[in-house]
């Protein structure tokens, strides 16, 4: 094909993750169902909190967000993945990939700030209790949360601004079912070392604050649960981040396995295998997470069907 720059690429063929007609088959019906329930547990949680004034607090304002983000998470990689599934068209424009790549980066790095910001909100209301009011007041929510796209948007345009500058031979299919950093940078015949320099310091950075502060916040509240005396107060205390806790060991976990490494240990099935996990599962592990552990938010599901089928009944 010869040496074509980036800037002129008429597109990529993204590969997916199998050739098998049959996995191909099986795979879209499972990734579908997956996204149904993505879609409604994320809206789900999202309209109770909205509708149920008693859920209007930090903590569920910041959970609205992490439900709109998992849902924007999902829908800029589920709907292509699942048409390179169904059809044989599997090629992308150069404008789709990158603009694939930039919206996955902006909602991937915003709620690693997301996640460091309900850290955060949770440490005041177990060590600080009685200033939680006054401390997480409704203009820091909300800086907390402009932050975190300023940041995100930022990041996710000094990477596509670098990416952009690549030059590519031979080929242009990409082992992978969407527009990732790895593959395209595993694709490039340029010298890749100041891009991959660039992309894991802007990665690296995100993943290490935001780990800093999730890091620092939970130490905080270990130490402040450790002081209570009776074993109710310490499980009381627990039970009010241990939702976040394992929402956040998840999503971290992939990320640092995925993106904390050189171009050099990428690895085609491996890292695939962590991408559908935290592209496509963990937008659907969250809602149920935060849901099914979380008694105030069962509670406002049950006043908000109650108040449904009282409507129903007078009309």
């Amino acid at each position: 094909m010869g040496r074509w720059n980036s800037t002129i690429v008429p597109g990529f063929i993204l590969m997916g993750l199998t050739d098998s007609a049959e996995t191909q088959l099986v795979l879209s019906v499972l990734f579908l169902l997956i996204y149904l329930i993505t879609v409604l547990g994320n809206m789900g949680m999202i309209l109770i909190i909205r509708t149920d004034p008693q859920l209007h607090t930090p903590m569920y304002f910041f959970l609205t967000h992490l439900s709109f983000l998992d849902l924007s998470y999902s829908s800029v990689i589920t709907p292509k993945t699942l048409q390179n599934l169904l059809t044989s068209n599997k090629s992308i424009s150069f404008l789709g990939c990158f603009t694939q790549m930039f919206f996955f980066i902006v909602c991937g790095a915003t709620e690693c700030f997301l996640l460091s910001s309900m850290a955060y909100d949770r440490c005041v209301a177990i060590c600080r209790p009685l200033h939680y009011p006054v401390i997480m007041s409704t203009r820091l929510c909300w800086s907390l949360l402009t932050g975190s796209y300023v940041i995100a948007f930022v990041d996710s345009t000094v990477n596509a601004v670098y990416m952009s500058r690549l030059y590519f031979c031979d080929s242009n299919v990409v082992q992978h079912f969407f527009c990732d950093t790895s593959p395209i940078l595993a694709l490039s015949c340029s010298d890749t070392t100041e891009d991959e320099i660039i992309i894991f310091i802007c990665a690296g950075s995100n993943l290490v604050l935001s780990l800093i502060t999730i890091s620092g916040s939970y130490l905080s509240i270990l130490s402040t649960i450790m002081k209570i005396n009776s074993t109710a107060g310490k499980k009381k205390a627990f039970s009010t981040c241990a939702s976040h806790l394992l929402g956040v060991s998840i999503f971290y976990s992939t990320m640092i396995f995925t993106y904390l490494k050189p171009k050099s240990s990428y690895s085609l099935g491996r890292d695939q295998v962590a991408s559908v996990f935290y592209t496509i599962v963990i937008p659907m592990l969250n809602p149920l997470i935060y849901s099914l552990r979380n008694k105030e938010v069962k509670s406002a599901a049950v006043r908000i069907m109650q108040k449904i089928e009282v409507s129903r009944q007078l009309k």
